[in-house]
């Protein structure tokens, strides 16, 4: 009852499409456990392993009943997969909370599969778009490559409203990422999003991706903020090279918790400077958080629609976020979540 953060296993592969059914994750273990810890002070637990069942639906569910009780508890889980639509189960745990879902997948593609195609690691988000309960509020992609995407999956993020951004954008500047971050509950991580000569997989090669530095700059955002309440790493190839770089990532995310802040949505507004920006039609509100110098942006209640926002709220964002709307140039996730309130 103590513990913040209980690492999962999860012996479920089925997913992978051409990969081995089931996976090891003793070697992930044995190198994380040989990193010396930071000085952290929260209680993290091991759970163990979640074999297989005898279907994949059998194991999303004792994954998706673990997980709802660590969450409910206020414990973090952290899964290593297993294929990615695990992802799925994840996000179906949330049911059972009842709030919508910030889903942020750091990954080279979307993840998109046909209606009546079976779950599986390459198709879990349609899964989530289109199956009741309807809990997914945004989906923002970390690192997506073009050519491993259709022009027609690209325009579908558009026309949903989600949020893209491609491994070029964020190797460039990986702190264009950090808002994304702050606003996700649940975060995915694709391991062949890195590439091979960092993350060590030459089963599967992959000549690009994230390097290994970048890779533990996201996951250090993903721990470090507040509002992520569950983590999951997923289709590795079972090599020593990734077990060395899975551990590694792990670290990361466990030192970002423990520079938490309990910022926004935890903390008062008093504790802000607030600045108004007038544009044409209407004014723009930004925060600023006197702590940490983040930054964020007002979403207005719009009473006039069938409303997914209870009442204002806030999106992060960042000082060049601001800097653009002093010169009328309106923050595109800010314009986003305003067209997805609308819907």
């Amino acid at each position: 009852e103590s513990a913040a953060i209980a690492i999962i296993g999860v012996i479920e592969n089925r997913g992978f499409a051409g990969h081995n059914d089931t996976i090891e994750l003793t070697a992930i273990r044995k190198a994380f456990y040989q990193l010396f810890p930071g000085n952290w002070g929260a209680e993290i637990i091991d759970l163990g392993n979640i074999v297989a069942g005898s279907s994949s639906e059998d194991t999303y569910y004792v994954l998706k009943t673990a997980v709802a009780h660590l969450i409910k508890n206020k414990v973090i889980p952290v899964v290593i997969g297993g294929s990615q639509d695990l992802t799925y189960a994840i996000y179906r745990a949330y049911d059972q909370l009842e709030q919508m879902v910030n889903l942020v997948a750091i990954d080279n593609r979307f993840d998109f599969g046909k209606e009546e195609e079976q779950l599986a690691g390459h198709s879990y988000l349609t899964k989530m778009i289109v199956e009741e309960p309807n809990n997914l509020f945004n989906y923002s992609n970390v690192g997506y490559q073009t050519y491993f995407n259709s022009q027609e999956e690209i325009d579908l993020i558009e026309k949903l409203y989600f949020d893209a951004y491609r491994l070029g954008e964020i190797s460039n500047n990986s702190t264009i990422a950090e808002p994304v971050f702050r606003d996700a509950d649940l975060v995915s991580l694709d391991l062949t999003s890195v590439k091979s000569s960092d993350s060590g997989n030459f089963t599967q090669f992959m000549p690009n991706g994230f390097n290994g530095k970048e890779i533990c700059i996201l996951s250090r955002y993903a721990g470090i903020s507040d509002k992520v309440s569950s983590f999951g790493i997923f289709n590795h190839n079972s090599t020593e090279g990734e077990a060395m770089l899975v551990a590694q990532i792990l670290w990361y995310f466990i030192e970002g918790y423990h520079y938490r802040s309990k910022e926004y949505p935890f903390g008062s507004r008093e504790e802000y400077s607030r600045y108004i920006v007038p544009l044409e039609d209407e004014e723009l509100i930004f925060y600023k958080s006197d702590k940490t110098d983040r930054w964020w942006i007002e979403i207005p209640f719009l009473t006039s629609f069938n409303n997914k926002l209870k009442r204002n709220t806030l999106l992060p964002c960042t000082y060049e976020d601001y800097l653009g709307a002093t010169n009328h140039e309106i923050p595109e996730r800010w314009w986003k979540a305003q067209r997805k309130n609308m819907v």
